[in-house]
């Protein structure tokens, strides 16, 4: 659904509605209503907006709004990487909260009353599992704001177009390397609290690190 929604559907859109005459501008805020769309199902199928659908629509908005105002596509396309550059900010900021960011939204996946939610959720008292988090957090944080980066410089180096297709395949193609990282070193810190443990004899926190669910992958695409 995501390719569909999020990647296909709006550039199809686009290049169908530009040959038939549309402005730029225009036909970018219309391509955006299928990202929406994608959003208000996944609200109709879990019955609830969670954060990255929260994030998507104030994306579509900024840009909705700014594409009305200056009828600048470049702009538009600019903006949208303003909510994938506030969520890497808030990835960093939360590494001075109580708990960093990536650990409430793959607990908010998970589910807090599942299973494997309440194991998290126990698991949060020690020390090895929290820095495993702030770590993923600190990193993803960074990760997210060269993505806004890299993405604002190929909108102002590139033809409307190509930035639109870059737009759409660059936020799947940073979460696919950012979760390959994150479920090779959750294991790898695993597999280390695991031997410390056996050394010792004593039950660290790392030993119980579970890799984050591969679900955090959705937050990449805020735009």
């Amino acid at each position: 659904m995501i390719v569909i929604f999020d990647i296909a559907a709006p550039l199809a859109a686009y290049s169908l509605l530009r040959s038939a005459g549309m402005t730029a501008v225009a036909a970018l805020l219309l391509s955006g209503v299928f990202p929406a769309a994608g959003v208000a199902i996944g609200v109709i199928q879990h019955r609830r907006l969670d954060v990255v659908g929260a994030v998507v629509l104030a994306g579509i908005l900024i840009g909705t709004v700014l594409g009305l105002v200056s009828h600048s596509a470049r702009l538009v396309l600019a903006e949208g990487s303003v909510p994938t550059a506030v969520f890497g900010v808030v990835c960093l900021g939360s590494l001075w909260a109580r708990r960093p960011l990536i650990f409430s939204v793959v607990l908010e996946f998970t589910g807090p009353d599942t299973a494997k939610g309440r194991e998290m959720t126990r698991l949060w008292q020690y020390e090895g599992y929290r820095h495993v988090f702030r770590v993923i957090t600190a990193v993803w944080g960074i990760a997210f704001l060269l993505e806004a980066a890299i993405r604002i410089v190929i909108v102002y180096n590139t033809s409307t177009g190509t930035a639109l297709a870059s737009s759409k395949v660059t936020p799947f193609l940073v979460a696919g390397i950012m979760s390959a990282w994150t479920v090779a070193y959750g294991t790898r810190q695993k597999k280390k609290g695991e031997r410390l443990a056996a050394v010792t004899g004593e039950v660290p926190g790392a030993s119980h690190v579970h890799p984050p669910s591969p679900e955090i992958t959705k937050t990449a695409d805020p735009a």
